[in-house]
């Protein structure tokens, strides 16, 4: 297994997410989220573990950070603007990734999806190349298409974690399930793969950090949020709140 040091702390991990531009659009980017060098500064201000981003953002504003919080570069988009089955495939190499700076390379696999075995070959193929150069790979275990009636189900939750391990992910960042049980289960299947809870859309404040009290107890080492945190009214404040809760 690869070293996970260096985007951890005593094993456990707050990920600051930016990836959502070319997903969501810029819609989703309300007030000053428009503006990387904002979320850059809430990642090291908010002593984040690493910040999520793709490749044209690192490319253009991670450079002054670079000393100051660790990046973990995308490597797969896909826009919204397609219809059908999702697929999402490589923009951006391993190698480009390590040139950018990055401590470590995430990767989407839609699962259930007409293509799933598109993803899941590139994906083997990521894997291969990143743990050769000593990188973790995150896998972001997303079950889509119209084969998944419950994209957030315990049983496809638990079956996302467990494929998560079968294919070579050093994490896996996967959607909430609904109880501490069943993300227990989930965890239980990712076995030595590590977890990380897909913080998904804004909700309310106290149902977020419920929901973050949950994960932890599970088992897992901890969050990737975005939306939660810098669509917040004060970023740091909710950054802290969910501080106390995985490293304590």
């Amino acid at each position: 297994m690869v070293d996970l040091s260096k985007i951890t702390t005593k094993g456990k991990a707050m990920y600051l997410a930016y990836d959502h531009g070319i997903e969501h659009g810029p819609l989703d980017l309300t007030g000053k989220s428009i503006d990387p060098d904002y979320i850059l500064k809430i990642a090291v201000d908010g002593e984040y573990n690493a910040i999520v981003l793709q490749k044209g953002v690192a490319e253009k504003y991670y450079s002054p950070y670079k000393n100051k919080i660790p990046l973990i570069l995308k490597l797969n988009g896909k826009t919204k603007l397609v219809g059908g089955e999702p697929l999402s495939t490589q923009i951006c190499s391993v190698k480009e990734a390590i040139g950018l700076g990055a401590k470590a390379v995430g990767y989407t696999v839609y699962l259930g999806s007409e293509y799933e075995s598109e993803m899941l070959k590139e994906f083997g193929k990521i894997e291969e190349e990143a743990h050769s150069a000593g990188l973790p790979v995150i896998g972001w275990m997303y079950p889509r298409g119209k084969n998944i009636a419950d994209d957030a189900s315990p049983e496809i939750t638990a079956y996302a974690a467990r494929i998560g391990l079968e294919i070579g992910a050093d994490i896996v960042k996967i959607k909430y399930c609904g109880s501490a049980e069943c993300f227990q289960k989930a965890v239980e299947a990712a076995g030595k793969t590590k977890v990380v809870l897909s913080g998904g859309t804004k909700v309310d404040e106290e149902k977020f950090l419920e929901v973050v009290k949950n994960v932890m107890i599970s088992g897992a080492i901890g969050v990737a949020v975005g939306r939660n945190v810098w669509q917040d009214k004060d970023p740091l404040k909710i950054t802290e709140k969910i501080r106390n809760i995985v490293f304590f």
